[in-house]
């Protein structure tokens, strides 16, 4: 697949009024970037439940993706507090974030609980954004192995469509650097070729999370399918930076595929 997916999750690090000036901002920089606009990259956003309103309404007539940082498990009902996947597809989001670390160490929860929410969002029509990766530093066949039980468990019983795999070693998330490189392309190879046996799974993708920024892509190269920034994309200008280098890579996928520059 010769295009590059970027995306962004805001966690609740912008109020509001920010987080709609972040939207504007990034809008108008989207519409001029000819490599998005054309869909050589992809870019989606994930912000707070109450910001995906007007993060829709930011990027209309783009083709910026918009998702939630978390879904239900469970359809409509009694279940207080809670933000269902037919809601949020009705709305207008596309993408569900679903097993961040986060959701895990605060939230308590668990594999079942990820299952459940897949198959909530794949029965919605939205793509979930599967956040992977191992708890504790280790070596890369290790940290493999887990990586793909954590996705097979995940896909389990879910209807057939694309995910996005965001592979997130915990321990890198919040650090200072990413994991080593050669670290990344084991782990992300061993969720390529899962992905690949599972037809079910066609158009999936696997991109890369945990203190990714600028200058990451270009190192990766083709080992990853994209990248997953946090506070990296709080500057605006950052993330065109992220984009201009997806771009380059989506042009260089394109002329091996085809021997044609895109």
């Amino acid at each position: 697949m010769s295009r590059v997916t970027v995306g962004v999750s805001l966690k609740t690090y912008f109020g509001h009024e920010r987080a709609r000036a972040w939207f504007d901002e990034v809008a108008a920089l989207v519409r001029g970037h000819d490599a998005v606009a054309a869909g050589a990259v992809e870019l989606f956003i994930t912000p707070t439940y109450l910001q995906v309103l007007p993060a829709i309404a930011a990027f209309d007539g783009t083709p910026v993706r918009v998702g939630g940082q978390d879904v239900s498990a469970d359809g409509p009902g009694a279940h207080t507090g809670e933000v269902t996947a037919a809601e949020l597809a009705e709305v207008g989001a596309t993408i569900a974030e679903i097993g961040h670390a986060e959701r895990r160490r605060l939230h308590g929860e668990t594999d079942d609980i990820v299952a459940a929410k897949t198959r909530a969002a794949r029965g919605a029509g939205l793509t979930p954004l599967l956040c992977i990766g191992e708890v504790e530093q280790q070596d890369a066949a290790r940290a493999a192995i887990v990586a793909v039980a954590q996705l097979r468990s995940a896909v389990e019983g879910a209807d057939p469509g694309a995910v996005i795999v965001a592979y997130e070693p915990v321990w890198a998330i919040g650090a200072p650097e990413p994991a080593a490189h050669d670290h990344i392309r084991i782990v992300a190879a061993a969720l390529r070729d899962a992905l690949d046996a599972d037809p079910a799974r066609a158009g999936s993708v696997v991109i890369y999370g945990g203190a990714a920024g600028p200058g990451l892509l270009t190192a990766l190269g083709d080992a990853v399918d994209g990248v997953f920034l946090g506070r990296f994309a709080h500057d605006p200008a950052a993330l065109v930076t992220v984009l201009d280098e997806a771009a380059a890579l989506a042009a260089r996928r394109t002329l091996a595929a085809t021997g044609r520059p895109s």
